[in-house]
């Protein structure tokens, strides 16, 4: 059984959605589509009674729903819903959250038990930027993170700000799964895609698909690809 993305046409692309249980890296520049995918993952999650968790460390819940306000998937409903938690890292209040779990003190044990607490099915952790204020060393540490992420039974999207498709990081290498967007000026005008450059378990061809936004929120076009 696979999840729905919540994403219209991109479930095509991953023979009909994405295994449940595992970790996906969401990778693009900014304003490519990384947020509105994961909160539509989010939505979809929400609209099926998954319990649900969106972790941030730069906006807050009110800013989040503001930047999807102009969507009319549901994400402000999901939002409000008892399925979804949100948990921002460095407010006071996320910080006396999380702070309960976990015996170590560390980020990746306090919330790898609190997923495992709140029998998490669907979660977002955006991004991978958040780590740099709670590890010494963020490329020798997100190893265990990503590994302890793996061992729950959570179905992961974490957002990296690698903007570069041919550069693997330790996180694309890592995760079960790589889903990149595309945004570049082609004679003029923008160009959008999103390219499904991993996918452990599935069959894949790796070429670059057409997305447009609408008041729907993102939209994948599986028979159009972008010739680049």
């Amino acid at each position: 059984m696979r999840l729905a993305s919540g994403v219209p046409g991109f479930d095509e692309l991953v023979e009909g959605g994405l295994l449940p249980n595992r970790l996906y890296v969401v990778s693009g520049p900014p304003g490519s589509g990384k947020t509105t995918f994961s909160s539509m993952f989010i939505t979809q999650g929400a609209k099926e009674g998954d319990t649900c968790l969106y972790v941030t460390m730069h906006e807050t819940k009110s800013e989040l729903s503001q930047d999807m306000a102009g969507f009319e998937f549901g994400f402000d409903r999901a939002m409000q819903s008892n399925t979804v938690q949100f948990l921002n890292l460095v407010t006071e209040s996320g910080k006396r959250t999380i702070s309960q779990f976990g015996s170590d003190g560390g980020l990746t044990n306090r919330l790898v038990a609190y997923i495992e607490a709140n029998d998490i099915d669907r979660a977002v952790i955006d991004s991978t930027m958040l780590l740099q204020h709670f590890f010494t060393d963020v490329s020798e540490e997100i190893t265990g993170f990503l590994s302890a992420l793996k061992q729950t039974d959570a179905t992961i999207v974490l957002i990296s700000e690698m903007t570069d498709p041919s550069a693997y990081s330790d996180e694309h290498y890592l995760a079960h799964g790589v889903i990149f967007f595309h945004n570049f000026l082609d004679s003029g005008s923008m160009t959008r895609g999103v390219q499904v450059i991993k996918m452990r378990g599935t069959a894949i061809d790796c070429d670059i698909r057409e997305i447009e936004f609408s008041e729907q929120g993102l939209r994948v076009f599986p028979d159009s690809k972008v010739q680049t």
